[in-house]
């Protein structure tokens, strides 16, 4: 059986899961949902790290309007650090700056950068393209304003798990055609194909954190079916991969998405860029955000991070 892949710990973590006897994300609406998501988010994470900066931010968008974002940072504003442009999970409808909080802070503590969470626009109140919209509009800013953010402009890179890996996969096409140099793309356990139809979704439909059913409710939220062919909501359909930044891929062997982020990763290396793979065994979707319970955690957190160091310093 499927779930004999699970760790000791992880399949003790889903049991106490189902006997708490959550209300399923899909017999919510996105209201309902968003509030429980922001409630339990950080649960399973160590408390929030003590930064030297952490700033609230607001990025113009087309419009007159503005997304919120916040910037997180272990050392004092400068023309010489990195930065990364982070985007939550979530299915595209629920999560934000609050839920990933936590996260956020590991990554620039650990990578000596600094990590700008981006708070963009949510389905179904505002459906795709929208996500995609505001990853674009703020990562362009991010770049043009570097100095008034105090960190470095030529030394960029943007990120995301789940949903976000999505939209971070996405950016880096985007900023490959628009000649905006990436350092380089972190895609954690990415959302890439069009129909949830691969050999994972179906090996783990059921009982493993993220199910079949909440994956079509967070479709039906964003996209017509007819859509989703899309290369900007379909990263593997885009037409070529050449030429975008160098990445680092971290997926779970037991989630739903672990055949399209090892598909997205075969397609980054046949069109020659440079790509890191990490795949942890035994644990499931959202992982990396269970510090506070699972050794992998701690450990994807610092290979995100190394990775990070690693290109920025190239």
């Amino acid at each position: 059986m499927s779930t004999q892949l699970l760790t000791p710990v992880m399949a003790g973590l889903l049991e106490r899961i189902q006997r708490a006897g959550r209300t399923p994300v899909y017999a919510m609406t996105p209201a309902q949902a968003r509030l429980s998501y922001r409630v339990a988010a950080e649960v399973l994470e160590p408390p929030r790290a003590p930064l030297a900066r952490v700033e609230d931010l607001q990025i113009p968008a087309p419009g007159g309007a503005t997304l919120a974002a916040r910037l997180y940072a272990n050392a004092p504003a400068s023309p010489s650090l990195p930065a990364l442009l982070y985007c939550h999970g979530g299915g595209f409808v629920i999560g934000g700056i609050e839920t990933h909080d936590s996260l956020c802070r590991q990554l620039a503590l650990r990578s000596g950068g600094a990590v700008i969470s981006l708070d963009y626009r949510l389905a179904p109140e505002h459906p795709f393209p929208a996500a995609v919209d505001d990853a674009w509009t703020a990562l362009q800013w991010l770049a043009a304003n570097a100095d008034a953010v105090g960190v470095d402009g030529s030394r960029l890179a943007v990120g995301g798990d789940s949903a976000g890996g999505t939209l971070a996969a996405v950016c880096a096409l985007l900023a490959r055609d628009a000649r905006l140099a990436l350092a380089l793309q972190l895609l954690i356990t990415p959302g890439t194909t069009a129909h949830a139809d691969t050999p994972s979704h179906r090996l783990f439909a059921n009982g493993f954190l993220l199910d079949a059913a909440a994956i079509a409710w967070f479709f039906d939220h964003v996209i017509p079916y007819h859509h989703r062919r899309d290369w900007r909501f379909a990263p593997l359909n885009a037409p070529d991969l050449d030429g975008v930044a160098p990445a680092c891929v971290i997926l779970a062997e037991c989630d739903p998405l672990v055949d399209e982020g090892l598909a997205y990763a075969d397609r980054l290396r046949a069109a020659g860029v440079p790509v890191a793979l990490e795949l942890y065994r035994g644990v499931t979707h959202d992982f990396i955000k269970m510090g506070r319970v699972l050794k992998e955690a701690s450990t994807a957190q610092q290979a995100a991070a190394d990775a990070l160091k690693g290109a920025w310093s190239a």
